[in-house]
């Protein structure tokens, strides 16, 4: 009810008809009659009863970014007709909006309207509001508003590009085929050494240079088995390692490579695990396949640069969440008090390997040349240098990335040359 206005016509009236008896003057009772009927009639048609089934749905609800989402608002009526009624959906705030989230009309019994418009946006996760129904007559001075609180979520995951398989080796494997070098013997295609021939060996296999030696003994090669890994992304979202930079934030590119590295494991059959350690602790826990897949995309969604006085130092990993002797990947611009800690992840048999976005590069680019920024540029790239070779000389390879550059050339040159070398008969 717009009370003010009723009120004001109730005074008017009230007035007039004072008016009227005091004087003794018919024309003040003539012109209140009019609102008399009106104000009659408001009340009559006013919507008493409102009996609405709210429904809304998105035609995805996980997408990536700048992808065009429909949302559809239904609205049944089952009471008595409403004349009119207006129809607003609360759109989150980052959203960009193609249509009309509101919509005004009549509904009169057991009829349906639908509201339909279309929103995208950037990476992220984006939880809608209350369905806000407003009922009221022509005359609009009675009105009846009710929240519908439905819950919808839309989850705008990260661009991920294509890496090609990575070659890695952590110091154990899981029982299953795959593409790691399980430092085992058995099938496979690499050469691990020789052993004296057994019943149902292949003939392929038979080392005749070496069986030639021997009067009595057969030998034959043994390759070394490939099967997959337990591998744990650890995404550095501490707001300390972040730069921002002409808009830009470092995060949201080491976001792009911890999706990418998600993907690139999990195609290969490896059981990937995600922690973003960061404002606080956001496990996804380790697992195979599709779905998987997602709860890692949409974990990465959700992730969100951050302070705490907790986990301001990488010295709180939580590494039981991660198993034993497994690959750990992190995915950090590096301070520099993270080598060390690093360094006693390896010395607990952690395969241990770092993908840093370069924050040097990065911020370099969003300042004008100038000779000032030249000398602060190498110098902070000499002191990042000092950092990875450290991490280097106990065995921890570091892939530094140039944003600007090819992320999948970049950790495929970085891989290749911190590779082990085959050994050779």
């Amino acid at each position: 009810m717009t009370v003010r206005r009723t009120l004001l016509i109730a005074v008017l009236i009230y007035a007039l008809l004072l008016a009227g008896l005091v004087s003794l003057n018919g024309a003040f009772i003539a012109v209140a009659l009019p609102l008399v009927v009106y104000l009659a009639a408001v009340i009559f048609y006013q919507p008493s009863d409102i009996r609405l089934k709210v429904t809304r749905v998105l035609s995805k609800d996980y997408v990536r970014p700048g992808t065009e989402v429909t949302v559809t608002v239904t609205v049944t009526n089952g009471g008595p007709d409403l004349d009119e009624i207006a129809i607003e959906d609360n759109v989150p705030a980052g959203l960009a909006l193609d249509g009309d989230a509101s919509q005004l009309a009549s509904l009169p019994a057991n009829q349906t309207r639908t509201l339909s418009y279309s929103v995208s946006g950037s990476r992220g996760t984006y939880t809608f509001g209350a369905v806000t129904i407003t009922a009221r007559e022509h005359f609009a001075l009675f009105r009846r508003s009710r929240p519908y609180n439905i819950a919808s979520k839309l989850s705008v995951i990260p661009d991920c590009p294509q890496l090609q398989s990575l070659k890695i080796r952590p110091v154990r494997t899981r029982g299953f085929a795959g593409p790691i070098p399980s430092r085992q013997g058995g099938s496979g295609t690499d050469f691990f050494g020789v052993r004296a021939y057994e019943p149902g060996d292949p003939p392929q296999w038979i080392n005749w240079r070496l069986s030639a030696r021997h009067q009595t003994e057969v030998y034959t090669n043994v390759f070394e088995q490939e099967r997959i890994a337990d591998v744990g992304l650890i995404l550095d979202a501490r707001d300390r390692s972040n730069v921002v930079a002409n808009g830009d934030s470092l995060f949201e590119h080491s976001i792009e490579v911890t999706a990418a590295l998600a993907e690139a494991f999990l195609h290969d059959g490896n059981r990937v695990g995600l922690l973003v350690y960061g404002r606080g602790l956001e496990r996804t826990f380790p697992d195979f396949g599709k779905q998987q897949r997602q709860r890692i995309l949409r974990a990465l969604s959700r992730a969100q640069v951050g302070d705490s006085l907790v986990f301001d130092s990488l010295d709180y990993l939580p590494t039981r969440f991660f198993p034993a002797k497994s690959q750990l990947v992190l995915i950090s611009p590096l301070c520099a008090e993270d080598p060390p800690v690093l360094v006693r992840l390896r010395s607990r048999e952690y395969q241990v390997l770092v993908v840093s976005p370069d924050p040097v590069q990065f911020e370099a680019r969003g300042i004008a040349p100038s000779p000032a920024r030249d000398l602060a540029t190498r110098l902070a790239a000499g002191e990042r240098q000092l950092w990875i070779r450290q991490l280097q000389r106990i065995g921890v390879p570091v892939i530094s990335w140039d944003v600007g550059q090819s992320l999948d050339a970049t950790i495929q040159a970085g891989l290749k040359k911190d590779a082990p070398r085959p050994w050779r008969q």
